[in-house]
Parts: C-alpha cells; sequence; structure tokens
C-alpha cells in the first residue's frame, strides 16, 4: 500500500494569504463582543455589564473601581444619573428591568474605594485654570486631575465643603461626606473667596496655558458670545467651557471638554480623531428563551443595602451572544467566541504561519456548518478552520500526525477496497449505488442487502461504487488528494454511462454534488419506490438525529422522517435537529485530531434525549452505540438487519474487503483471494484494546511481524518470555511485543511513534 509523504522542511513554499480586511469582514459578522443593550445607551461608556457582573459576586470594590473609570466623583453621577441603561435593560421584556441606577449608588456607597499609587504619576507641565463653580467645573478639574494637568480651581465658595454644596446641592449628607473626602484627595489647587470679574479673570488666564470655565465665566468675558449646552471651543479666547441642566450633561461635557484640553495642550485640533462619544448602537441579539419572569428587590427608603444591591445584581443575565456556544462542544472547549477564535487561528496561519498552539484548534473544528444556522450573522466557523488547514497543507506546514490515518484508511477505500461495477447484463446503468466508505466498514451486510434491493426494483439497471467520497481529504485540506479522488469516480462514473449516483451517506451525498455529479440519497429513492418487504417495524418512539452532511436539505431530513413513520414508528424531534442539528464527532476528522473533544461532541449529541437514536449517516450511528446509546441506521431498519456492536479498525478494513470480496462472489461471479501471512496471529483482549485506541492496525502488526522473520530483527525480553520487533510502515515506526505459539504468535502489545530508529555503520 502506498503511504503519504511526511513534510519534509519549514521552508514556505506558497501562501495563500487572506487579507486582513477579509478576515475583519468575517470576524466583524461575529457579535459576542458588542456592547449589551444597556452599555450601548451609557453616553459615559460605562460597562455596565461587568459592574453588575463584580456587584453579583459580591465583589463591590472591584465594582466601585469599574465606575471610577468613567467619573472622578461616582457618588455625585450615581445620585444623579438619568440612567437611560436602565430603560435599554433586556430584562424588560421578561418583567422588571435591573434597577442599575440604585444598584450603582449602593456601589458607590458601599464599595471599598481604590487607592491610586503616585509612583509613577507624571505631573505634566502645562497648567489648567477653571474658574468658577457648578457640576461641569467640578468633573472637569477631576478629569485633569487625572490627566495629571496641574490644575487651579478659582470660585466664590469659602472651602471646599462650601463649594461642593454649591455644584452638588442633591446630595446627602452621608454622601456630600463620602465625596469631600475624595475632592480632598485629588491633587488640585483652590483659590476660594474669588471674585470672578472680567479683569480678575483676565489676570489669572495668563498665569494657565489652559483657560476653562462655566458657561457663566464665559458670559462674562463674552455677553454676548453663544454657549453650546454641551461643550464650545470659544476660538477669541483659547477656552474650553460648557454648561449642564442635568448630572449626566456635566459628566459628559467634562470628558469632552478634557479631551478637548489634552489635545489644544498638545496643539492638536480638539475636533479632530474624538472617536465615537456618546451612546451607540449595538448588534447585539440575545436569546430570551428560558429567561423566566424577573422582578427588582424591593428598596427601602433610602435605597439598596449593600446585600440587596448583590441580590438586584444578581438579576443581570449578562447579555452576550451565545447562540454558538450552545450547540456547539467545539466552541465551548475552547472558551473563546467565533470572532476571536478565528483571529487567533488567522493569526497562526498568516502570520506566524505554523507549527504553533492553533494547529490543534484548527483540526478539532467538524466543519458541520452548525454556527451557520444558530449565529444571527451566519458566521462560519468551519469556513475559517477549513481555509487555515489547506492554507497549512500547501505551505507545508500542517503536521501529517492529525489526519495521516484518516487519510490512509481512504487510500484503503479507493485503493485495495475499491469496487466498481455495472449490473451484470447491462452496457450502462441508469443508478450507481454508492453507500460510502463508513457503511462498507461498519454494516456490510446493510449495505449487500440495500444494493440487491435496488437491483431488482429499479429498471435501467443499478451499478455499484465501493470507495470514499474524498470528504476526508477534503477535511484534512489536502486539495490535491481530492482532485484525485474527484477525477477516479468521474472516470469510473463515465465507464458506466453517466448514471444518476444513489448516495447512502449524507456526507457523500454533498461532496458529490460539489463535484458537478447528479446525486440523490437513497431515502428519497425509497420513498418512491416504497419500503421492501424486510423492512422492520419500529414500535417505540424514537428520535432522529440528523446527519451535519444533510444540513440545509430539507428534502433528505424529510425522507428519513416519513420512512420511519410508514414502518409504524413515532418520531419525537429533540432540541437542536434538522439544520441546528451538532456533529456526531466524526465530521471534520475530529475523532482523529482530538479525541477527547469528539467523544464530548457525542455526549453533547445523547444529552438531548433519553430515547433510542435512528440515524441516517453509519459513522453517527458507530459513535452513539459506542457511548452505551441504543442506535441503529435507517437502512438497517428498513432492510431487516443489525450491524451488531461497533467493529474495531482492523475490523472495519477487513469488512470493506469481505463485502468486496462477497459481491464479486456472489454478483459478479468472481473470487478475490485476501492475503495470508503464512501463519496464524492471535491477540490478547488488551492488545486488541491498545491497538484500536492507538489507531494501529491487524495489517500493520502482520507487516511488522512479517518483516522480522525475514530480517531476524527480533530482541527477547528474558524476565517477559516475550519476544520485541519493529518496522518502518511509511512515517510511523511500529512496535510489537508477542510470544511463540505452536501455530505462530500470540500479540501482547504493540505501540506506535513517528521517531525513526537508524542504524550505524557496522553494526
Amino acid at each position: 500500500m502506498a503511504y503519504i509523504k511526511e513534510r519534509e522542511s519549514t521552508h514556505i513554499y506558497h501562501v495563500n494569504r487572506m487579507s486582513k480586511e477579509e478576515m475583519d469582514s468575517m470576524i466583524n459578522r461575529c457579535i459576542y463582543e458588542e456592547p449589551a443593550y444597556c452599555v450601548a445607551e451609557c453616553p459615559m461608556k460605562l460597562d455596565t455589564r461587568a459592574v453588575l457582573s463584580a456587584a453579583a459576586a459580591g465583589n463591590l470594590k472591584k465594582a466601585l473601581s469599574l465606575y471610577e473609570k468613567i467619573t472622578p466623583f461616582p457618588v455625585i453621577l450615581s445620585a444623579g444619573c438619568e440612567a437611560p441603561c436602565q430603560k435599554a435593560c433586556k430584562l424588560k421584556e421578561r418583567g422588571e428591568g435591573i434597577a442599575i441606577r440604585e444598584v450603582e449608588r449602593a456601589i458607590a456607597k458601599y464599595g471599598e474605594r481604590t487607592k491610586s499609587s503616585g509612583v509613577f504619576r507624571m505631573r505634566k507641565k502645562k497648567k489648567a485654570a477653571i474658574f468658577g463653580s457648578g457640576l461641569f467645573p467640578l468633573f472637569l478639574a477631576g478629569e485633569l486631575e487625572r490627566k495629571m494637568y496641574p490644575t487651579t480651581i478659582f470660585c466664590q465658595e469659602k472651602d471646599c465643603s462650601d463649594y461642593l454644596k454649591t455644584c452638588a446641592p442633591f446630595l446627602s449628607e452621608e454622601e456630600h461626606t463620602v465625596e469631600l473626602a475624595r475632592l480632598k484627595s485629588l491633587d488640585l489647587s483652590f483659590e476660594f473667596g474669588c471674585s470672578l470679574t472680567k479683569e480678575f479673570i483676565e489676570e489669572k488666564r495668563d498665569e494657565a496655558d489652559i483657560f476653562c470655565g462655566s458657561a457663566e465665566t464665559a458670559r462674562v468675558l463674552l455677553p454676548d458670545c453663544s454657549i453650546d449646552e454641551e461643550l464650545m471651543l470659544v476660538q477669541e479666547l483659547n477656552m474650553v467651557t460648557g454648561s449642564c441642566s442635568t448630572v449626566m450633561e456635566a459628566a459628559l461635557g467634562a470628558k469632552r471638554a478634557a479631551l478637548s484640553v489634552d489635545r489644544l495642550a498638545q496643539k492638536l485640533s480638539p475636533a479632530a480623531n474624538r472617536g465615537k462619544e456618546g451612546a451607540v448602537a449595538t448588534r447585539l441579539i440575545t436569546n430570551l428563551e428560558g429567561i423566566p419572569h424577573s422582578e427588582c428587590i424591593p428598596m427601602g427608603e433610602n435605597g439598596y443595602t449593600s446585600e440587596e444591591a448583590i441580590r438586584e445584581a444578581g438579576r443581570c443575565i449578562q447579555c452576550h451572544c451565545e447562540e454558538c456556544f450552545k450547540g456547539c462542544a467545539y466552541l465551548r472547549e475552547y472558551k473563546k467566541h467565533p470572532g476571536l477564535l478565528a483571529r487567533e487561528i488567522y493569526n497562526n496561519t498568516q502570520i506566524i504561519m505554523g507549527d504553533h498552539q492553533m494547529n490543534k484548534p484548527m483540526n478539532s473544528c467538524s466543519l458541520c456548518g452548525q454556527c451557520t444556522v444558530t449565529c444571527p450573522n451566519g458566521f462560519d466557523m468551519g469556513n475559517v478552520c477549513r481555509s487555515a488547514r489547506e492554507n497549512m497543507v500547501s505551505t507545508d506546514k500542517m503536521p501529517l500526525a492529525a489526519h495521516e490515518f484518516a487519510l490512509m484508511d481512504m487510500l484503503f477505500s479507493n485503493g485495495e477496497a475499491w469496487l466498481a461495477r455495472k449490473q451484470p447484463g447491462f452496457d450502462t446503468v441508469e443508478y450507481v449505488f454508492f453507500p460510502g466508505c463508513q457503511a462498507a466498514a461498519i454494516a456490510p451486510g446493510t449495505v449487500e442487502a440495500a444494493y440487491q434491493d435496488l437491483s431488482e426494483r429499479l429498471g435501467g439497471g443499478v451499478g455499484l461504487l465501493l470507495g470514499c467520497c474524498g470528504a476526508i481529504a477534503d477535511w484534512a485540506g489536502r486539495q490535491e488528494m481530492l482532485e484525485d479522488t474527484k477525477e477516479k469516480l468521474k472516470t469510473e462514473l463515465a465507464k458506466m454511462g453517466s448514471p444518476v449516483v444513489i448516495a447512502g451517506c449524507p456526507s457523500c451525498m454533498k461532496q458529490l454534488a460539489a463535484y458537478g455529479i447528479e446525486v440523490t440519497g437513497i431515502w428519497q429513492i425509497l420513498q418512491e419506490i416504497g419500503l421492501p418487504s424486510s423492512a422492520s417495524a419500529v414500535h417505540a418512539p424514537a428520535a432522529i438525529h440528523d446527519s451535519c452532511g444533510a444540513r440545509g436539505n430539507k428534502e433528505v431530513q424529510r425522507a428519513v422522517r416519513e420512512l420511519v413513520e410508514k414502518m409504524g414508528g413515532t418520531v419525537v424531534e429533540t432540541p437542536y435537529s434538522g439544520d441546528f442539528s451538532s456533529c456526531c464527532g466524526y465530521g471534520g476528522l475530529t475523532s482523529y485530531a482530538n479525541r477527547d473533544l469528539a467523544k464530548k461532541m457525542t455526549e453533547s449529541c445523547l444529552d438531548r434525549t433519553e430515547l433510542p437514536y435512528i440515524t441516517y449517516c453509519m459513522a453517527c450511528r458507530d459513535r452513539f452505540v459506542r457511548e452505551g446509546r441504543e442506535s441503529r441506521h435507517i437502512l438497517e431498519l428498513v432492510y431487516g438487519t443489525d450491524a451488531g456492536a461497533p467493529p474495531d479498525i482492523s475490523e472495519k478494513r477487513y469488512n470493506r474487503l469481505s463485502l468486496v470480496q462477497n459481491m464479486l462472489k456472489n454478483i459478479w461471479k468472481e473470487d478475490l483471494v485476501l492475503e495470508d501471512p503464512g501463519f496464524t496471529i492471535e491477540y490478547t483482549e488488551d492488545a486488541l484494546a491498545m491497538m484500536d485506541d492507538r489507531m494501529i492496525l491487524k495489517s500493520d502488526v502482520v507487516k511488522v511481524l512479517a518483516e522480522s522473520r525475514e530480517t531476524g530483527e527480533i530482541i527477547l525480553d528474558e524476565p517477559s518470555g516475550q519476544y520485541l520487533c519493529r518496522s518502518r510502515l511509511g512515517n510511523v515506526t511500529f512496535w510489537v511485543r508477542y510470544t511463540e505459539t505452536e501455530t505462530g504468535c500470540l500479540v501482547h502489545r504493540a505501540y506506535s511513534h513517528r521517531m525513526n530508529i537508524v542504524k550505524r555503520a557496522g553494526q
């Protein structure tokens, strides 16, 4: 048998670069990181979702630190905020929204203030002067202090307490005390008792580089000037000023003014490159299915206690779009939303270009396409991973190990186990039955029964084609192998008269259609010609697991259900059925690249129901039975066959060869002689389990033992009495431990690795 050549170097031969713009456009479809509804409505850019999350966890200190990021005076802002976030709360669709404003007030009241260190704070050289009192000058002073501008406030009040009362008269005595302590802790200078006349202001402004003030101050200097309610730059005075009617307007205006000050100090235009200011729109879609009716935690006259605020924050559902996570074990495993995962995979293939930690994640996706239907914007994670695999293969950077066994299995199906025959008595045929490599490997008796039935009941002749459709090469990103398979199939079909292919596997059906081959499913054919007399009666209710290969094919999904109902069965629909069905773990070669994740995918499918499963993909049937779930393929029910316990990997290959042998003998009256090693080989149960787990075939063991008998390179382990031999087959070195029997060998262990053993000269 031919082996696949392992990559020989890390040289980059060819790079299929996806442009950054193309990747950004793709990633932009993922709305996971879109701001929550409450966050989008906040003009101050408060991460309300994070604040509520911290509060719900009882960490009011962290919640307050997040709130302090948007304002130097959290008590004032929370006490007077109009709470547009609260009006946008998604929970209002299921009852009462979160009382965000009251939770924020409790956070500002009970949260422990973060102590800032001045070690690395470098004061700027340019000085700022602020004239007047009020919410806008107060917030602006705090913002400039954060930006490390030496700032002096000139006001009429007698002291800080009087100044704060003038600015925020609505504060309670307790709130006033808290915020006064904060004001005094800031690195600000005050000149109290100032007469803010035009002469005084003009005198003091010459001492500062940056001149700021309230709207009233601007009118003192220019009585006829028009003051924008939020913010204006009076060019004649080189002055940043503003006015407000609400606490939110004052805080937002001050934040904008501080940015203008910063840009003016750097001699930049204050109007340019300011980014998105104020509230923004969000594309977020949060599904409230399963979210119960919810009401606010009752509140006393003095607002929430810390415990009540924590409970109320706990009502927050942390709005995200997580539709893809709900059904996809792959995304749950890596705990990354598609946009982030796609970006990291892009960097792996386009920038770092291989041999990186993202190789396994890109090879672990089942490429099933479930995300394209669960995502509101149709994000296709499978397309990202498929393109990445192709790029890695084309640049000679994809390690062969992850997919080698599957690819070798495909070559075996299209080599030793290949069969292409027209129905006896026909020069050309109208149909050809293509059951797929997994059906031939797992249920050869069912394949034989299906062909017998189709050839007897369909007119025009029915050929048989046993092999692989090439999906394995496609999933592995091996485009050259895929093209070879495509041409081989088309050549054989042309010899038969270009018949309609009757596929027995949804993935094969999809793959062949992609080649431009006319194909239909055996399920639709059985709908047309009716069930055979061998069809079993289905008495108990059962669930149908829809193959990911049938995603988007409503006709196939409907046909399978109708066949079950015709056999007397009751189909029970489960969550994530039809187009939303998740992969069993075989698709995309996940079961080869990441066996633990593939098992989780299988378990995720089985968690949907306790009922027996009816499948129409033989790989799904195989994986479900391995996990202990009663499962039958639809064709087993139609033809009254039973594939029994799942075969191991060696038995799968033997089944394919046996099927070819039986079909040639029974239908075409030809003989196929299977290779005889010339000695008997038996296996212990431990050896068989080990070989199946490590994907070591019996044929591999036979070759190792046969070669060792020819070369005499055998080691005797005297304490155990066992012999040890090895052989390099393709890219893998296999080792076998055995004992001699009267007629041959008894294999105790087998293992393999990709290291090559080289003899030294003279040995």
